[in-house]
């Protein structure tokens, strides 16, 4: 997996540049944590689901 990716950041309101800052294996797939590159805002996502605004 990547270290960066591309995601509509809702506190900045634009598409910013993602690190991941960790990951982890659980039962039901990968975690991996975000961190935007701008303002350090942060979400989890385990498989496609994630903890993004909708």
């Amino acid at each position: 997996m990547s270290l960066e990716a591309t995601y509509q950041c809702p506190h900045c309101g634009t598409e910013q540049t993602f690190y991941r800052t960790a990951s982890t294996t659980l039962h039901l797939g990968e975690k991996t944590k975000w961190a935007c590159g701008e303002c350090d805002y942060a979400f989890a996502k385990i498989g496609d689901i994630t903890t993004l605004p909708a």
